[in-house]
């Protein structure tokens, strides 16, 4: 790897040969993304919520006539968000039949197209290519980039869209037609999660402009580009608005985008620190540099990349922070910048390791001292310690409180690749031998791929009973379009996608009137609370593990 990083990052001698080089750089990252964002993509259940909700309006998109202009979940009119991922997911269906992979697919590759587009804005803002492949490298491996893309839900798109935006603006710095592109990407980050996220976004690439090159702002091409993104945006709210009148203003508009910033939505608050928290616990292990990355980014402020990296980060998490409502795919969109920050200070690095000692602390001396900066190697270590005590209790050899856990051999797989490479890393980082930048990025993205190649990339899933079992039960023993009243203490949105009902949650006096006043009542319930609540005349339709459908006789 280190050959093929020194050939391909060296200086072409001519304009065409450092085009392709580019372009096979692209391409190289477009492979590992599709590689590492497509595999095992179907391989388990849809988690609840974003997933469950997404599949389900694509669904009846596929299904309906006018369900594309006006979609519904449940039949019932879904106002939430935009349909635009809605509509590709819908397509895919059409193409491919419903199931996990069509659900994940156009999110997934959205995602994985945007890390060659970040090394392409890497090629825009720095002069160094270095720069640029790191940062990519960077994004490449981010645990919560990664994660969140692959699933069915909109934050993915929504970074393939942004950073492709960001690019056409910065390059619309050469050429100004390319500003046409930056304001169809935000017409697209519209039509995705809705017009208060777009406009957060947009004043991010506005506040660098007025920095970096305000000329711009006058550029016809550029407001062009925003009058070509914002018509399909106004003339689909515009539709809506015709449709469901003020409903529509108080779902999207009101309830869905700006009720979060002052009040938090489901209980989901937390501090104004809540997302530092989150990219400090998350980005592992690219979070030891990114305070670094910033702080070099501040000694360069003025060279457009720092500006841009300063720029994205101060903007973004300070208006994340401040909203009331802390999720935490929220924070996806700094990531790019992260990588950014982190990024250019990693080659600053490569190129400072990359000569002696003596004469690097004498022509660094004025400058930015990032070997001195770097983490200490026992950080590693202590990490790769960790690593070594996971795998071991994966196995099933520690005994904690009393109980032992069954062995999980993915586990211990990706366990046993972090301990090795943080090990390694550590050695190399103590030796002051640059090459301890490769080995962390390359164990990382194998740690990755072991990661999603097992069933446990969506951890949620076990926080709950396994939905796809039981939702067979109900669709098998209902009528369809048979509405269901069940006893679980939370609503699952994948349980309505898989089973093609609407199952309710009541509580138990609720489900006492209804079992007395509906004429053909069914319950999905647990075998104790079946019999807490003594149903008369109670026959039972279906059984699957600790649940039971039921109805009256």
């Amino acid at each position: 790897m280190s050959e093929i990083f020194r050939f391909l990052s060296r200086k072409p001698k001519t304009r065409f040969n450092d085009s392709l080089t580019d372009k096979l750089w692209m391409l190289a990252f477009l492979l590992a993304a599709v590689l590492i964002f497509a595999l095992n993509l179907g391989g388990v259940a849809l988690r609840d919520w974003d997933e469950g909700i997404a599949a389900q309006v694509s669904r009846e998109i596929w299904r309906g006539n006018l369900n594309w202009l006006y979609p519904t979940i449940g039949s019932m009119p879904y106002l939430n968000k935009p349909p635009l991922v809605h509509w590709l997911i819908g397509l895919c269906f059409r193409v491919g039949g419903v199931s996990e992979l069509t659900a994940r697919l156009v999110p997934a590759m959205l995602t994985a197209s945007s890390v060659p587009l970040l090394y392409a804005i890497g090629r825009e803002l720095f002069p160094r290519r270095s720069i640029a492949i790191f940062s990519a490298l960077v994004y490449l491996t981010l645990l919560p980039v990664l994660r969140h893309g692959r699933l069915a839900m909109l934050d993915g798109a929504v970074l393939c869209f942004l950073l492709a935006s960001m690019w056409c603006l910065l390059r619309s710095r050469r050429d100004l037609r390319y500003a046409l592109g930056a304001g169809i990407g935000f017409g697209l980050i519209c039509l995705t999660k809705g017009v208060m996220l777009g406009l957060l976004l947009c004043a991010i690439g506005f506040v660098f402009l007025v920095w970096d090159t305000p000329r711009l702002l006058t550029s016809g091409y550029l407001w062009g580009g925003l009058a070509i993104g914002t018509l399909p945006v106004a003339a689909w709210y515009f539709a809506q608005w015709l449709h469901y009148g003020q409903d529509f203003i108080n779902a999207n508009l009101f309830n869905q985008s700006f009720r979060r910033i002052w009040e938090p939505v489901g209980n989901h608050k937390g501090p104004p620190w809540y997302y530092l928290l989150e990219i400090l616990e998350s980005a592992w292990p690219w979070q030891l540099f990114w305070l670094q990355g910033l702080r070099l980014s501040w000694e360069n402020r003025n060279f457009p990349g720092a500006k841009l990296v300063l720029v994205w980060t101060g903007v973004y998490l300070l208006a994340i922070s401040v909203m009331n409502t802390k999720l935490p795919w929220y924070v996806l969109p700094v990531y790019p910048a992260f990588a950014l920050a982190v990024g250019s200070y990693l080659a600053e690095v490569w190129e400072q390791m990359s000569v002696p000692e003596e004469s690097a602390k004498d022509e660094t001396e004025e400058y930015f001292n990032a070997i001195s900066l770097l983490p200490h190697p026992a950080i590693l270590v202590v990490i790769a310690v960790v690593g070594v005590v996971g795998c071991a209790y994966f196995s099933g050899w520690i005994r904690l409180g009393g109980q032992i856990v069954s062995p999980q051999g993915d586990l211990q797989l990706m366990l046993m690749f972090v301990a090795l490479t943080m090990a390694q890393a550590a050695v190399l980082l103590h030796r002051k031998d640059r090459q301890f930048l490769l080995v962390l990025i390359w164990g990382t993205y194998v740690t990755l791929l072991v990661f999603v190649a097992s069933d446990n990339w969506v951890w949620e899933l076990a926080e709950d009973y396994p939905v796809k079992p039981i939702a067979e039960i109900v669709r098998q023993g209902t009528p369809a379009g048979q509405q269901v009243f069940t006893s679980h203490k939370l609503p699952r949105p994948s349980l309505n996608f898989y089973s093609e009902r609407q199952v309710i949650v009541a509580d138990s006096p609720t489900l006492q009137q209804k079992w007395q006043t509906l004429p053909q009542p069914y319950f999905l319930l647990e075998k104790p609370v079946l019999k807490h609540l003594g149903l008369k005349n109670a026959e039972v339709v279906k059984t699957a593990d600790d649940w039971v459908l039921v109805t009256r006789k």
